[in-house]
């Protein structure tokens, strides 16, 4: 069997391509899920940020009630003071106060605590939404890159795909079919050119007698070790080292 080697050695460079573009697509969607985690997570931080100033507010607003309520609590006991009949009882009222005045002192002071916390809280929130505004574009660029990526590449598989239909036509069936089992075997290689004297992919010397069958022929060859089909690439003649300019 004569063997179109051109045609073979097209086909498998056309297959070659198509194989690494679609194994180059099969790698977008999983940045572009690694991008959108991103957004999401740069979104939370600002939300926490606005989260933490609501729980502040509400805890400044809890704290406002407490000492109203002790106050309302104080104002009591003080006009309970002019009601009371013994000394002891008397007393006792006076340490109610006393202690709720120091309870309205320490909430008083969370309050403060509080309304510094709030400003520390609002340059958080500033920093976040600015730092979250700064990572959307920055990753929406990178999304949109990816995306045009993805279409510049399934437009090359189609036009690899094309140019392999076009070829078909001219490849015997019976060839194309052999081709298609040892691709199918050997990781989509189906040829492999011979080096000097040795297979290039599994690099196992050609006997002399086979190679010299491969050099005056067409016929169908394989490989003796790997079993793919042996073509002859010429050997391109080494560069004369350059003269030392003295």
């Amino acid at each position: 069997m004569e063997i179109d080697f051109e045609r073979l050695i097209q086909l498998q460079q056309l297959d070659m391509q198509i194989r690494e573009l679609n194994l180059l697509l099969e790698t977008i969607p999983p940045q572009l899920e690694e991008i959108d985690k991103k957004i999401e997570e740069s979104a939370l931080l600002s939300a926490a940020a606005k989260e933490k100033m609501t729980g502040s507010q509400k805890k400044r607003r809890e704290l406002e009630s407490e000492v109203k309520d002790i106050k309302t609590h104080i104002s009591k006991y003080k006009r309970q003071l002019n009601d009371v009949k013994t000394n002891k009882e008397y007393t006792s009222l006076l340490k109610e106060i006393e202690e709720s005045d120091k309870k309205v002192d320490r909430l008083e002071e969370s309050f403060i605590s509080e309304m510094l916390l709030e400003d520390d809280i609002q340059k958080e929130i500033k920093t976040a939404g600015q730092r979250h505004v700064e990572t959307q574009a920055r990753l929406t660029q990178e999304k949109e890159a990816l995306f045009e990526k993805k279409r510049e590449t399934e437009e090359k598989v189609r036009s690899f795909g094309r140019q392999r239909e076009d070829l078909l036509p001219a490849i015997p069936s019976e060839q194309f079919n052999l081709y298609l089992q040892i691709s199918h075997k050997k990781g989509g290689t189906a040829l492999s050119p011979v080096t000097g004297d040795f297979c290039s992919l599994c690099h196992v010397r050609v006997r002399p007698q086979v190679l010299n069958e491969l050099l005056a022929t067409r016929k169908l060859i394989l490989c003796e070790n790997c079993g793919r089909i042996l073509y002859w690439r010429e050997q391109k003649a080494e560069a004369e080292p350059e003269a030392k300019v003295e």
